[in-house]
């Protein structure tokens, strides 16, 4: 499986996956859907947007890798990962996932530190723990599904610099 910078002609694709994971409420923050006019400068206005790609060039899940925080904590990145639920099980996720490392840290970053894993997402929280990921702790209720209840979150952190 490759993992390749973002190209415009991947966008649409990258846009339907990320939409659907929204819609699924289980790990984004997000509430509201990236629109077609806006979904190109989101992903270009990332420090890298990543797509995984199957045999046939077909977009399996895309990634996005940011700053975490400013200053003297800039050094902390962040980033989101989004799988076509037709694809999941198939190691786009676990592909993507290892590439953000690998570019976080070429873009200077030692840490990449995960702030809201929705406690739910126990595929997320496996992959995270089998690559290495540190737990960092649990926020009780701090996750907002649409029907008004409320799910604990998880942070975890990798340090970049044992890569």
């Amino acid at each position: 499986m490759l993992v390749r910078a973002f190209e415009t002609a991947d966008v649409p694709a990258m846009r339907d996956i990320w939409n659907e994971v929204v819609r699924a409420e289980n790990a984004f923050p997000q509430v509201g859907e990236l629109k077609s006019d806006e979904a190109e400068k989101f992903f270009a206005a990332q420090s890298f947007s990543g797509v995984a790609v199957d045999d046939d060039g077909r977009v399996l899940g895309l990634c996005i890798v940011h700053p975490n925080n400013i200053g003297r904590c800039g050094v902390i990145a962040n980033a989101s990962y989004a799988v076509a639920s037709a694809a999941r099980g198939k190691g786009a996720g676990e592909a993507l996932v290892r590439e953000s490392l690998r570019k976080a840290k070429e873009l200077g970053f030692r840490v990449m530190q995960f702030n809201a894993v929705v406690a739910s997402n126990s595929a997320a929280i496996r992959l995270y723990e089998k690559i290495g990921f540190e737990p960092l702790g649990t926020v009780p209720g701090a996750y907002r599904h649409n029907d008004g209840t409320f799910e604990d979150i998880r942070l975890f952190c990798f340090d970049l610099t044992k890569l």
